[in-house]
């Protein structure tokens, strides 16, 4: 009865750890990430913007 009281307690934590802590933090690292790349395509963009008009 205990070991099946303790796996089934495992089991939660294992879900709340996944679910409360795992995604979230994945979620904001995608976000940064995906924020750094919108600056790094504007710098990109205006460098070769500004270059071509320079000519």
């Amino acid at each position: 009865m205990t070991r099946i009281v303790m796996a089934v307690l495992g089991v939660l934590l294992a879900l709340y750890v996944v679910f409360g802590l795992l995604l979230p933090a994945l979620f904001g690292l995608l976000k940064f990430v995906l924020v750094l790349a919108v600056v790094a395509f504007a710098v990109v963009a205006v460098v070769t913007v500004v270059s071509r008009f320079s000519k």
